[in-house]
């Protein structure tokens, strides 16, 4: 099923996801649901505050739903080491149009359960990387609006208050 997408300034995108502890038919449907709406909007991540569900879960697919083997579940994620930096355009679904430069480390090693529970490592670098730190923040209730610079911040805000009062936001 094809998950509706909130936008920014819902407040569920700003507040911190609760832990998963059952690793249960229900949530396994949640899965399924975000890859597939993911899918639908032409993204790479999405994570559960995005859809409203104020969880600690993330799903990316680098191949938009090309190759299955590329497909990752994060659950309670965390990223537990970074390294270097990178200035790159990023976007966002919960910001529909919105693309600035934004700064993130290079590499990162994060620390996950899968749909089963189980804990693993995973390291990532370039775009498999800023992925992981943006749908992480996701669920840490940080927004990538708010790693822009102060003017691309506040140039964005107006964008979409711009928009709002427009009726197209």
């Amino acid at each position: 099923m094809n998950l509706k997408i909130v936008k920014y300034p819902d407040p569920v995108l700003s507040r911190p996801g609760e832990p998963i502890t059952e690793f249960n038919a229900e949530l396994h449907k949640l899965i399924a649901d975000m890859f597939e709406t993911t899918y639908a909007e032409q993204g790479v991540g999405l994570a559960a505050p995005q859809v409203g569900i104020s969880k600690r879960l993330t799903t990316i697919d680098l191949s938009m739903g090309k190759d299955p083997k590329q497909r990752l579940v994060l659950i309670n994620p965390e990223i537990i080491s970074s390294e270097g930096r990178v200035y790159e355009n990023e976007g966002c679904l919960s910001f529909p149009e919105i693309n600035e430069k934004v700064v993130r480390a290079a590499k990162v090693r994060i620390r996950a359960q899968d749909e089963r529970g189980k804990w693993y490592e995973m390291d990532g670098d370039d775009l498999l990387a800023r992925c992981f730190q943006h749908e992480i923040d996701h669920v840490d209730g940080m927004l990538f609006i708010y790693r822009m610079s102060a003017l691309k911040r506040d140039l964005t805000l107006r964008k979409i208050r711009k928009l709002q009062r427009a009726g197209e936001w």
